[in-house]
């Protein structure tokens, strides 16, 4: 059976979709844009919008039961793939050990300008 999550610690979907859908034993997430779910503006710069993506990641799923160490799978959507290397430096202080599975993928155009969207597959245990 699945399951819609929903926490107001991340921004509601700005579209027909859940912030995530969570199986008996996975979550998977929409895109976390980097948008500040208090007051729905977006972070200023890369390092700061990766932050607040991930901030916003973190909390969809912990939401649904999960933890960002159990993470299995993401796919990070960049605007410049200059920014590769600061997006890295970011997302290395979620995944300090063990990171997991990852694709980057550099697009044309994210919703609200975003610089970054990050989407993630994650058990309901920790690995």
């Amino acid at each position: 059976m699945n399951f819609v999550v929903f926490t107001e610690s991340a921004p509601a979907a700005i579209g027909p979709y859940s912030q995530a859908i969570k199986t008996d034993s996975m979550v998977m997430t929409s895109g976390q844009l980097p948008v500040d779910p208090k007051t729905g503006e977006l972070a200023e710069g890369i390092k700061a919008q990766a932050t607040q993506a991930l901030d916003n990641l973190k909390a969809v799923l912990e939401a649904a039961g999960s933890s960002m160490n159990s993470v299995i799978k993401t796919t990070v959507f960049i605007k410049d793939m200059n920014d590769f290397v600061y997006v890295n430096e970011v997302y290395s202080k979620y995944f300090p050990v063990n990171p997991p599975a990852r694709s980057c993928v550099e697009v044309a155009r994210l919703p609200k300008d975003a610089l970054i969207e990050i989407e993630a597959i994650a058990t309901l245990s920790s690995l």
